[in-house]
């Protein structure tokens, strides 16, 4: 069995450090005075830094957007402002003083069928984007599907 080689001391700034190859007692209570004295730099008033917002990699917020909107049946565009169309167009084909009245659930069968109608527009047109190895749609993409789609817009797929 070999001899076991002595412990050698640290030589230089640390030996006169400590015995021991440590900074002083002192230094560790200093250093952490400054690490204090540092954090305490911050007056009342100061803005607070905000915390760096999360980036997401291009496709992944679509791709998390397409799996919502699948999974829920909620209408997509807003009652509202879709009534507000529906009678301004029946206001063109009934043009006299008295005001049409509407049932909620006709104008929400409508607004149904509207973005069913829409739905499917869109899903033709992301195919003819495709078969043009593209990925982006364009106004070409939708003037395509409906040329395709016939006069009554193909809505015999329901």
């Amino acid at each position: 069995m070999p001899p076991k080689k002595a412990k050698q001391r640290p030589s230089g700034a640390a030996a006169a450090a400590s015995p021991h190859g440590r900074p002083p007692a002192g230094a560790a209570a200093a250093a952490a005075a400054a690490r204090r004295q540092r954090q305490s730099d911050v007056q009342p008033g100061d803005p607070v830094p905000q915390p760096k917002k999360r980036r997401y990699r291009p496709g992944t917020l679509a791709l998390k957007e397409i799996r919502r909107y699948q999974a829920n049946t909620d209408l997509l565009m807003a009652k509202l402002p879709f009534a507000r169309l529906v009678r301004e167009i029946a206001l063109q084909y009934q043009p006299s003083a008295e005001e049409l009245r509407w049932q909620s659930q006709a104008i929400l069968a409508l607004q149904e069928s509207a973005e069913a109608f829409l739905v499917h527009l869109f899903e033709d047109t992301n195919l003819c984007a495709i078969h043009a190895k593209r990925v982006t749609i364009m106004q070409k993409d939708i003037q395509l599907a409906r040329r395709i789609r016939g006069v009554w817009g193909g809505a015999g797929w329901i």
